[in-house]
């Protein structure tokens, strides 16, 4: 048994899953009734389209330890789990895959990490089975949080994770509706850890993160959560201009000691169209906070819960 935790809180984001439930949540129950170890699923269907909720419905009626609630719309995986934490009552939260790529059988190893005294403990594979241009987006995707999360760790960061319910004290307030929940955590900690953990393939459907949509998260985290996209605009501002300078000194001596003009239409319509492109890259970068800021303004949700199954608890607000 797990002595140092009161509860464990399970949180399992839902998507097109109705077939795989049933096991992921018979193997999770399974796991912790053999350790003696209390838990609760908290199941967070992020409105797929498919038989999931009908499903959660009728596990949250057979097992008080299943809760379940349903998204009014698709908010993505991050603000799924946001909504999962929020809800915790267990001393630890952990977060996987509904998909049964993350063995529930390898949790209790998660667990046991953060006993030695972790905040964040994250369960990377052996090795990755994606495809080459899915691993190079990954790759980007996670040298993206290194830089926002200040650690070496964010090379293991991955969706199998644990870790103290505490920690989302320090993110309660955040309303943004762009959510990442590994740079939440790393405002909050800098106790990472990581154990290499069994995965196993997927068993039904297909991931829903294509090469697209990991670029475009990477892009989301720089520019919701970072201000180095503006710094590196500020620095071509500098190279270009430092550039046009020497350029036009280079013009003028010319002519001072020759008497002509320095040739070459070409090189200047070159010149000008580069600094133009660097122009309309910084006002795109400005664009998107601006942008960004707009929805912020609007207040903007993160989620909304239209319907909660399993033990009365209290219920959530949207967010």
């Amino acid at each position: 048994m797990m002595h140092s935790f009161s509860l464990i809180s399970i949180v399992v984001p839902v998507y097109r899953s109705a077939d795989v439930l049933p096991e992921l949540t018979s193997r999770l129950i399974k796991t912790f009734s053999l350790l003696e170890q209390p838990c609760e699923i908290i199941l967070v269907e992020d409105c797929g389209g498919d038989d999931s909720w009908e499903v959660i419905r009728r596990l949250s009626k057979d097992d008080e330890r299943i809760r379940g609630y349903r998204m009014s719309r698709n908010y993505g995986q991050h603000n799924a789990i946001l909504c999962g934490v929020r809800v915790a009552e267990g001393d630890v939260v952990v977060t996987l895959d509904d998909d049964l790529q993350h063995p529930p059988e390898e949790v209790p190893k998660l667990v046991s990490k953060l006993e030695e005294g972790h905040d964040v403990v994250y369960g990377p594979p052996s090795s990755q089975r994606h495809g080459v241009m899915r691993d190079i987006a990954s790759v980007i995707t996670k040298r993206a949080l290194g830089k926002l999360m200040g650690t070496d760790n964010a090379k293991n960061v991955c969706a199998f994770r644990a870790f103290r319910t505490e920690l989302r004290e320090g993110f309660e307030n955040y309303r943004n509706p762009s959510v990442n929940i590994d740079v939440l955590l790393a405002w909050t900690t800098v106790r990472f850890a990581s154990v290499t953990l069994r995965h196993e393939e997927r068993q039904h459907g297909v991931s829903g993160y294509t090469l697209s949509k990991l670029v475009n998260h990477a892009a989301t985290m720089f520019t919701g959560f970072s201000v180095l996209p503006l710094r590196f605009a500020v620095f071509l501002g500098v190279v270009f201009s430092a550039f046009g300078f020497c350029a036009g000194v280079y013009a003028v001596a010319v002519w001072l000691f020759y008497g002509s003009v320095v040739p070459g239409f070409t090189f200047l319509a070159t010149i000008t169209s580069v600094c133009a492109g660097v122009q309309l890259l910084t006002i795109g970068l400005l664009g998107e906070y601006v942008g960004r800021i707009f929805a912020r303004t609007m207040d903007q949700t993160q989620y909304l819960v239209r319907e909660e199954v399993g033990r009365s608890s209290e219920e959530p607000n949207a967010k």
